[in-house]
C-alpha cells in the first residue's frame, strides 16, 4: 500500500474504518497477515480473534490491518469505500449547516444515505471498467434541488453467471416516460427469467440498444443533479454499472422497517392502498418506477417526519402450528446458482449434523436449501453460532446475511433464516408443552413425565456445567478487566479513558446479569420438575 492511501486511512474516523473492515469481511479479503481474524492473532496476542467485533476494536487495530492491503484490487477498493463515506459525509453535512433550506427531496435522500444498511449496500466498485460514475452539480443546488426520477431495471442469466441488463424504465415525477428500452446483453443468455422480465428468447435478437447507450442517456438525465429513486436500488445501479450519490431507497425510508425491510408490494399496499399486482402475475418494469415514485410523492404529502404504519396482514400468523419437525430446520437462501450444496455446510459450525435438502434449483440467479437438524434446540443454536448480521425478514423471522468463501477462494453472500418470528417459536414452545400435560391416558401420561423428568435433569445439569465453566471465564474476565481499569485509572484520566473504563464497567455488568439469569433458569427449572413430581404423587 503507498503511504499516502496509508496516511488518509491512519486520519479517518474509527467509526469509518469499522465500515471498511466489515465489508473486508464479508468480500473475504486479506491482507499480508491474512484475514482480520488471522491478524487479530497476531497482532493482538493477548486475546486474538476472541474479540472479533470491529466495533470493540481501537482506531489503531483497524488501520494496521487496512494497512496490510498491498494487492492493487484491494487498495482501490479501501480507497473507494473512504471516497463513498466522504460523499456521503459531505452530503449530510451540507444539510445540516443548511438546515431548514433544505428540500423535502433531499431530506429523504439524507434518511436513505442514514439507514444502517446504507453503506453495505451502496458502496459500489466503480473503480472497475466500464462504470459510470456520475457529477454533482454545485453544493448550493444539491440541498434546494427536487427533481426526481424513478428507475427499475430488469435482469436475466447469462451462461458466464453474470447478471445483464435486458429492460431499463425511466418516469419523472409526473409519472411521465422519460426513457423506456430493452438492451441486449451481447452474451448467450442462460435463463431469460420471462416470468420476471417479460422477455422471451428471440425478443433481443434484433435489439441494438446496449449498456453502454443506457449509461449515456442515464447520465444525461442525471446531469442537473436529479435525484434517483427506485426500491432496493442498488440492484438497478449494479446493473447499469452506474455511480450516482443523490438517491431515494423507497426500502430504506420508513423508520419502522429498521431491521425489516420492507417489500415494493407490502409499501405499495401500505401506503397507496391497493396491490401492485395480483399473485403469480409478472412483473412489470415501468408499474415498479411508478410505484415508487408514487410512494415517494405519498411520502412528501404526509410528512417526511411523519410514521406511517405498515400492513400486516400478508405475515403468517403468529398463532400457526409448524410441525416440531419443520422447526428443527433453517433455509438457506438467495444462494447464487453457481455454489454447490455440499459447500453451504461451511455456514454452519462443524459439530452440527445436518441434512442439506436443496428445494426447487432451476436455473435462476439463486436457490434454495433447507438445513435439517435432528432437534429444534439444535437448530436455534446453530443459528445463533452462525457467524453473520442479523436482521429480519418481511415477515419478521430472524435471518443473517453469512460470507461464504468456495474452495475456488471466491467470496459470495448467502442468508440464514430461521422458519417461524421468535416470539411465535417460543409461543409454540410453551402451547406443546401444555398440550403434553393435557394428554390422556395415564400410561401414556407417565410415560411423559418420565421422559419430560429426565429431559429437565438434563437440562439442569447442562445449565449447571455451562454456569460452572462461565462464572470460571466470568471471575478471570472481571479480574482482568478490574486490573485494565486500574492501569487506565492510574496511567491516565482524559476523557477518552473515562468512556472505555465505563464500557468495561458495563461489560462487567452484563456478566452478572448473563450468570443471574441463568441462575433464574435453573431455579424455575427445579421448581417445574418438582412441581411435576407433586403432581404425579397426587395421581
Amino acid at each position: 500500500m503507498d503511504d499516502k492511501l496509508a496516511a488518509v486511512i491512519a486520519a479517518a474516523p474509527a467509526k469509518v474504518l469499522t465500515e471498511i473492515v466489515k465489508l473486508a469481511q464479508r468480500q473475504g479479503r486479506k491482507g499480508t497477515k491474512g484475514s482480520w481474524k488471522e491478524f487479530l492473532n497476531v497482532y493482538d496476542k493477548k486475546f486474538g480473534s476472541s474479540l472479533s467485533d470491529p466495533g470493540k476494536r481501537p482506531k489503531e487495530a483497524l488501520a494496521s490491518f487496512l494497512q496490510t492491503f498491498s494487492g492493487e484490487e484491494d487498495s482501490k477498493f479501501v480507497d473507494n469505500v473512504l471516497k463513498s463515506h466522504s460523499s456521503r459525509e459531505v452530503l449530510l453535512q451540507i444539510a445540516k449547516e443548511a438546515s431548514g433550506d433544505v428540500s423535502p427531496e433531499q431530506r429523504l435522500v439524507h434518511l436513505t444515505l442514514e439507514h444502517p444498511l446504507f453503506m453495505a449496500k451502496y458502496v459500489f466498485p466503480s473503480y472497475e471498467k466500464d462504470w459510470v460514475v456520475t457529477k454533482p452539480c454545485k453544493m448550493s443546488k444539491l440541498v434546494k434541488s427536487d427533481e426526481m426520477l424513478a428507475l427499475d431495471c430488469e435482469m436475466v442469466l447469462c451462461e458466464d453467471g453474470t447478471d445483464a441488463l435486458v429492460r431499463v424504465c425511466v418516469v419523472d415525477r409526473d409519472l411521465q416516460v422519460k426513457l423506456h428500452e430493452k438492451v441486449n446483453p451481447y452474451k448467450p443468455v442462460a435463463d431469460y427469467r420471462t416470468e420476471i422480465t417479460g422477455i422471451h428468447p428471440g425478443d433481443l435478437d434484433n435489439v441494438t440498444c446496449s449498456l453502454r447507450d443506457i449509461q449515456k442517456s442515464l447520465k444525461k438525465l442525471l446531469s442537473k443533479g436529479s435525484i434517483l429513486v427506485g426500491h432496493g436500488l442498488h440492484n438497478d445501479l449494479l446493473a447499469l454499472k452506474l455511480d450516482h450519490a443523490r438517491i431515494i431507497d423507497t426500502s430504506l425510508i420508513y423508520k419502522n422497517s429498521v431491521g425489516r425491510v420492507p417489500s415494493l408490494s407490502n409499501l405499495c399496499e401500505s401506503i397507496l392502498g391497493y396491490k401492485l399486482r395480483e399473485e403469480g402475475a409478472p412483473h412489470n418494469c415501468l408499474d415498479d418506477a411508478r410505484t415508487a415514485m408514487k410512494i415517494v410523492l405519498a411520502k412528501l404529502k404526509h410528512g417526511v417526519d411523519k410514521e406511517t404504519p405498515l400492513l400486516v396482514s400478508n405475515l403468517k400468523s403468529a398463532s400457526v402450528q409448524v410441525p416440531d419437525d419443520e422447526l428443527a430446520r433453517l433455509l438457506v437462501h438467495k444462494i447464487p446458482s453457481a455454489v454447490p450444496t455440499e459447500e453451504l455446510r461451511r455456514v454452519f459450525p462443524a459439530n452440527f449434523t445436518i441434512e442439506l435438502k436443496p428445494l426447487k434449483k432451476g436455473q435462476g440467479k439463486h436457490y434454495s436449501v433447507l438445513a435439517i437438524f435432528k432437534k429444534l434446540r439444535e437448530a436455534h443454536e446453530a443459528f445463533q453460532k452462525v457467524d453473520g448480521s442479523i436482521e429480519k425478514d418481511s415477515a419478521g423471522r430472524p435471518q443473517k446475511l453469512v460470507t461464504l468463501v468456495s474452495d475456488s477462494g471466491k467470496t459470495t453472500t448467502v442468508c440464514v433464516r430461521q422458519m417461524v418470528p421468535e416470539d411465535s417459536l417460543q409461543d409454540q414452545q410453551q402451547k406443546r408443552a401444555l398440550e403434553l400435560e393435557d394428554r390422556g391416558g395415564q400410561k401414556k401420561r407417565k410415560t411423559d413425565q418420565s421422559s419430560e423428568d429426565g429431559h429437565l435433569l438434563e437440562e439442569i445439569e447442562r445449565l449447571k456445567q455451562e454456569l460452572r465453566v462461565q462464572g470460571e471465564a466470568h471471575l478471570k474476565e472481571t479480574e482482568r478487566l478490574k486490573q485494565e481499569l486500574e492501569e487506565k485509572d492510574v496511567k491516565n484520566h482524559c476523557d477518552d479513558h473515562l468512556k472505555e473504563m465505563e464500557k468495561l464497567k458495563q461489560h462487567i455488568r452484563a456478566k452478572d446479569l448473563e450468570i443471574a439469569t441463568q441462575d433464574k433458569i435453573i431455579a424455575d427449572l427445579k421448581q417445574k420438575l418438582n412441581d411435576a413430581k407433586t403432581t404425579k404423587k397426587g395421581r
